[in-house]
This record gives structure tokens, sequence and C-alpha cells, in this order.
């Protein structure tokens, strides 16, 4: 007979090949023994199986047959066993280790190689944040047919990590400069209670929930289209006062025909993965807005077409099927997107914890700080400078891993 070791706590590592029933045998056998499971925890990659278990000893269960029925079960199904016994000094601070601030570390793009993992890890290491845990939240990657090359996709993986680092800011900091030499984005994020119960997203429009910028595209129809264009991204890189700005480029819409607002709507194409993101989000029971500086006309059809449930934008005057090249007031800038987040949110009785909001210009910065998690989208490097969270590499739907939302949760 096996003899179980002097320590009060015992882990037990069960490795092999993943099938019905082994958590089941070797859980009956504990518990005919009465033990008292401290932790568990399991693993499968590929139809490996890793288990382990935590158990108290106690002096009876010392003088009984249980590590060899534990042998015998595991050789019986195939499956390797290892016992290692756990000093009271090691299983105490393994106890107080729970008190660490817990992040999520989240790598996304089109796949991930090991020199992402290898470097986004060492980051992690430098600043004393251990591993607890690995999850794919993307779906399994098929291979291509022999001799080509395999086909970009969409993977995601999770790293959630603990420890005691005060300095969040600079961890930040080497994760986006390791995004620049990598087709990679990543997210660091506190895995707190608000990560899992968050309930509104609020979308800026153009180019975030469409392609493009349909003052733009406006401006094409009118003849405009350099002049405009020039203003619009000189205003989205934050070196032109929003209002100044727009007004100027409305003004240069005067005499437009009120029928190639409807052309616009029909030309510019939804953002990929928006319809999935929106989708999605309904399902979960999430709230959404569109928060935007362009046009209402444009922002009513995505209303309707995903089903947002809130919009605010600015709306072109018009007079006798003419643009006026004026626009209503109030205008809808950065500090007015950032005071309507914060009065949904009061309306949907949510903590400020509890709001997304994705942007991708420098008036959507003031509601990417407000919200608990603000992410830039495909953005203006100074939006991605000073925002907390960044997707480029994927489409909008890549926002569902920073939520963490599996692939296989939406393929209902």
């Amino acid at each position: 007979m096996t003899t179980l070791p002097q320590s009060r706590v015992l882990l037990l590592d069960i490795t092999g090949h993943d099938k019905a029933g082994v958590t089941h045998s070797l859980t009956a056998i504990l518990s005919a023994h009465g033990a008292r499971i401290l932790d568990i925890g399991q693993a499968v990659i590929h139809d490996a199986l890793a288990l382990g278990i935590l158990v108290e000893l106690t002096e009876e269960m010392r003088s009984s047959a249980l590590l060899t029925e534990l042998l015998l079960k595991a050789h019986e199904l195939h499956m390797q066993i290892r016992f290692t016994a756990i000093s009271e000094a090691d299983y105490g601070d393994w106890v107080r280790a729970q008190s660490k601030r817990r992040f999520l570390l989240t790598l996304l793009g089109p796949f991930i190689t090991a020199e992402h993992l290898t470097e986004a890890s060492g980051i992690a290491s430098s600043h004393g944040l251990n591993i607890d845990r690995i999850d794919r939240l993307s779906g399994r990657t098929p291979l291509p047919p022999m001799g080509e090359e395999t086909a970009p996709g969409r993977v995601c993986v999770e790293l959630a990590v603990s420890g005691d680092t005060a300095d969040e800011d600079a961890i930040r900091s080497e994760l986006m400069r390791m995004t620049t030499s990598h087709e990679l984005d990543i997210a660091f994020q506190h895995d707190n209670v608000y990560r899992r119960n968050r309930r509104l997203v609020a979308f800026d429009m153009d180019s975030t929930l469409i392609q493009g910028e349909v003052i733009d595209e406006l401006a094409k129809l009118a003849g405009v289209g350099e002049q405009v264009q020039a203003i619009t991204e000189s205003a989205m890189r934050g070196e032109l006062d929003f209002q100044a700005s727009f007004r100027k480029r409305v003004s240069l819409l005067k005499g437009l025909r009120a029928e190639a607002l409807d052309e616009v709507v029909r030309r510019v194409p939804l953002m990929d993965g928006a319809e999935r993101l929106i989708g999605t989000l309904r399902r979960l029971g999430y709230k959404t807005a569109i928060l935007s500086g362009g046009f209402t006309f444009f922002g009513r059809s995505l209303q309707q077409r995903l089903g947002i449930d809130y919009l605010h934008a600015n709306e072109l005057a018009i007079e006798n099927g003419v643009v006026t090249g004026e626009v209503i007031p109030p205008i809808v800038d950065g500090a007015r997107k950032a005071a309507m987040l914060q009065e949904i949110a009061l309306t949907e009785k949510l903590s400020m914890e509890q709001v997304i909001a994705v942007g991708d210009g420098a008036n959507d910065l003031p509601m990417l700080r407000l919200a608990g998690l603000g992410i830039a989208f495909r953005a203006k490097p100074v939006v991605r400078e000073n925002a907390r969270q960044a997707i480029s590499k994927l489409g909008l739907d890549g926002i569902l891993y920073l939520l963490g939302v599996r692939d296989r949760d939406t393929e209902i």
C-alpha cells in the first residue's frame, strides 16, 4: 500500500488522453474517503487532459488505501497520476496570494506566434506578474492544404495574470510598443466584477460603425471633396477645434440636393464585424448607442438596420430640398459625447464602470476616458496613444474578446 505523506495538503496531478468519466471516477474515490477539495483545475489541449486536485488530508485518510486506489483507477483509465505533498507554509503563501491584483492580458490578431507569447509573457514577468491561466477565446484554426500558407484568420488568447504591480501605465506602454512591430493587438485590463457586468456600449459612427466619413462622401458629391477631407483629417488628429472645423466643412456643402443624402446611405458600407458585434450584444442584453459628430440622417439608418437603442448626432439643415450649409445646434463634439454617455448611463441606472465606448478620432477621447472600458478602434495615432485599449488588426467584432466572449458563444 502506498503511504500518504505527513503533510496536511496533497496535490494530485492527472494527465493523459481526455475521455468521459475521468474526473468522476477519481473524485468518487476521494468522496469515499471523505476528502475535502481545496482547489481544482482542468485544461484540455487537443484531447490532452491536465487535471489538478488539491485535497486536505486527515489522520484517518493517512491509514487508508486512498493512494493505492487512486493509482489503480488511474492505471485502469490509462492516465498518469502524480502525488505531491504541499507544506503548510507553502499552502499558506498560496492562500494569501489570492489578495494580489488580477489582470487580463489579451492577445488578438489574424494569427498568434510563439514570438508574440514570448514577448508578452516577458513583459508581464518583468513587472512581477504571474500567469495563472491561459485560455483560447477564438475558434479552432484549421490547417490549410499541404503546401499552402495559412490564411490570416481571427485568433485570440487570454492570459489571466496576477501580482502587486504598481506601474500599469508602464506595462501598457511596453505592450503598445510591442503592437507597433507585430501584426497584433494587446489589451491589458483589470479582472474584476465590472469586466463581467458591463451593459452599455456607445459607438462613434464615422470610420467606426461604418467605413469612411459621411461628410467626406457628401463633399465629393458637392464637388468639394479634397477641401473637406483635408479639414476632416486635421480635426480627427486633434489639430483643429472640432466645432469650428465642423461648421467650416458643413458650410462647403451649401447647395447640395437632399437626394444626395440617400445616395450616401446606400454607398457607405458597414465596418467589418459590425453586424456580428451588435447582434451578439443585443442577444446578451447590452444596450447600444451611437454618439456621433456625424449626421442624424445616416445614424437613423444605422439605428434601424442594427437595432441601436440610442442615437445622438448632428442635424444637417435642409430647406426646400437643399442643404443650407448650416447645422442645427447643439453640435455633438467631444464634450457633448461624454455628457450624453453619462446621461444614457444614468437613464439605464448604470455606473460608468459598466459602460464601454468605442471611437477613432480625437473628439472621441473624452468619452473613451470616461467609460469603464474605452477602446480606440483603427484609430489615429494620437487616439491610440491616449486610449487605454486599442484594436486595429481585427474587425469591430474583435471587441467581443475584450468582454470575454468566446467564438463558440456566438454560434447560436
